[in-house]
C-alpha cells in the first residue's frame, strides 16, 4: 500500500465529510459501507482504491471522485445509460407499428381501465424524470394499445385511440427534451396524429399541434413552431367547452412564448412584446383554471410563474428572472419533480450571469439535480453554464460543489 497516498486520500475524505456536517456513521450508512472501513481510510490505514466505493462516497458527498483520489476519474450515469439502451426497442416499435399496420399480437386480456392506468403511469414517469424506466416500458405499452384499439369498435375504439395519443406524447417529449432523438420524436408525434385524426375531435387536434410545436422547436425552427402553436390555439379557441380545453389553451400560450424567445429572426423588442403577451394570456387562463393535471400536463399559476423565470432567462433578462423567482413556489407541483428541477436550473442559469451570485447559481443547480438528476444531467444549457462557472472565481465550498457537479455532468476540466 502507498502509505502517503492513503494518508492524502484519508485527509480529503475527512475534510469533505466534515464540510457536509456528516458523522462517520451517517456517511457509512449513506454509502453502504462499514464504519470501521471508513475510519481506517480516514486515518490512512486503508487505501481507497475500489472504484465502486470512490463513486459511492463522491455521490453522497456531492463532490467529484478526483477530489478524493487526486486524479481523473471517468464519470458514469447508469440512469441515463439505461434510457439510451432502451432506444433500439422503442425505435423498432415506433417504426413498425402504425394505424394501417397494427402489431402482430393479440389484444391484451385486460380492461381498458388497466391500460389507462399504464398510460397514467408512463406520463407520471416522465414528470418524475424516471427516463430509463419510461423508455423501457413504452414499446410494450404502445403495442398493447395498438392491438386493443384494432380489436375495438365504436366508442370503445375512440377511448383507446385517446389513450394511444396520451401514450405517444410522453414518448415524444422524452425523446426530444431529454435524450435528443428529434427524428424519433417526430415519428411519435406523427403516430399520435394518426390516432387523433380518426377521432375528429378539435380539442385533441389542438393537443396534437401542441406536441408538434415541441418537435419543431427542437428541430431548430421556432418560426414554424410558433405558427403551429398559433394554428392550434385558433382551433381551440373556437371549441372552449371544458376546463381542460382552457388549460390546453394556456399551455399553447406558454409554448408560443417559448417559441418566440428562440426566434432570433425577430427584432428583440418584438420578441419581448410577444412573450409578455402570451404570458399575460396564460396568466388569465391560469386564474380561471387553478392548478390542473389536464392532458397529463401541469398548467396553472405555478407553471406560469415557472415560465416567467425560464423565459426571462432565455431573453437574457437575468435580474427579471431572479425577481420573478420570489413569487413562485415550485414545490406545489409535487407530482412533477421534473418541472421543479427545471425551475431551479433556469434560476441557476440567470444567477450565474449576475456578478456576485455565482455561488447561488451553483446551489440552485445542486437543488435541481437533487430533485431530478436524470433531467439535469441531460440539460445542455445547464452544462454550458457549469462550464462557464468553472472559469470563474468562487468561494472554496462552491468551487468544490461545482467540480462535483461538473463530474456528474460528464464535463472534463
Amino acid at each position: 500500500m502507498d502509505e502517503e497516498q492513503a494518508r492524502r486520500i484519508g485527509r480529503r475524505l475527512r475534510s469533505a465529510r466534515l464540510q457536509r456536517g456528516l458523522s462517520l456513521r451517517v456517511l457509512a450508512d449513506l454509502a453502504d459501507m462499514s464504519v470501521g472501513y471508513l475510519s481506517m481510510v480516514e486515518n490512512g490505514r486503508r487505501l481507497l482504491d475500489r472504484s465502486s466505493y470512490i463513486t459511492a462516497l463522491a455521490e453522497v458527498l456531492h463532490i467529484a471522485p478526483a477530489e478524493l483520489v487526486g486524479q481523473p476519474f471517468a464519470p458514469a450515469d447508469p440512469h441515463a445509460g439505461a434510457a439510451h439502451e432502451a432506444i433500439p426497442a422503442l425505435r423498432l416499435s415506433l417504426m413498425g407499428i402504425t394505424m394501417a399496420a397494427p402489431p402482430d399480437r393479440r389484444p391484451p386480456q385486460t380492461p381498458v381501465s388497466v391500460l389507462a392506468e399504464r398510460v397514467a403511469r408512463a406520463n407520471g414517469l416522465y414528470h418524475a424524470a424516471e427516463y430509463g424506466t419510461l423508455a423501457a416500458g413504452l414499446p410494450s405499452l404502445l403495442a398493447d394499445l395498438h392491438a386493443a384499439a384494432e380489436a375495438a369498435v365504436g366508442p370503445a375504439r375512440h377511448e383507446l385511440l385517446r389513450l394511444l395519443a396520451d401514450a405517444y406524447h410522453p414518448a415524444c417529449t422524452l425523446l426530444l427534451k431529454n435524450l435528443g432523438y428529434t427524428d424519433l420524436a417526430f415519428i411519435a408525434v406523427t403516430r399520435a396524429s394518426d390516432a387523433i385524426a380518426e377521432l375528429d375531435d378539435p380539442v385533441y387536434s389542438a393537443l396534437s399541434g401542441f406536441f408538434h410545436t415541441h418537435v419543431l422547436m427542437s428541430a431548430g425552427s421556432p418560426s414554424q413552431a410558433l405558427a403551429q402553436a398559433t394554428a392550434a390555439a385558433n382551433t381551440l379557441e373556437a371549441n372552449l367547452t371544458t376546463p381542460d380545453a382552457h388549460a390546453l389553451l394556456g399551455e399553447l400560450h406558454l409554448i408560443s412564448a417559448t417559441s418566440a424567445t428562440q426566434d432570433r429572426q425577430r427584432p428583440g423588442n418584438q420578441r419581448e412584446a410577444e412573450v409578455r403577451g402570451h404570458l399575460a394570456e396564460a396568466a388569465k387562463l391560469a386564474q380561471r383554471t387553478g392548478e390542473t393535471r389536464a392532458w397529463h400536463l401541469n398548467f396553472g399559476p405555478t407553471n406560469v410563474g415557472i415560465h416567467h423565470v425560464s423565459l426571462n432567462t432565455d431573453l437574457g433578462r437575468h435580474s427579471d428572472a431572479v425577481r420573478a423567482e420570489r413569487r413562485v413556489h415550485p414545490e406545489i407541483l409535487d407530482q412533477a419533480p421534473g418541472r421543479q428541477a427545471a425551475f431551479h436550473a433556469d434560476l441557476g442559469r440567470s444567477l450565474a450571469q449576475i456578478r456576485g451570485r455565482e455561488a447561488d447559481a451553483v446551489a440552485a443547480f445542486l437543488t435541481a439535480e437533487e430533485i431530478a438528476p436524470q433531467r439535469i444531467r441531460a440539460n445542455a444549457p445547464v452544462r454550458e453554464t457549469v462550464e462557464y462557472l468553472l472559469g470563474r472565481q468562487l468561494p472554496a465550498r462552491a468551487a468544490r460543489d461545482l467540480r462535483g457537479l461538473a463530474y456528474r455532468l460528464g464535463i472534463q476540466h
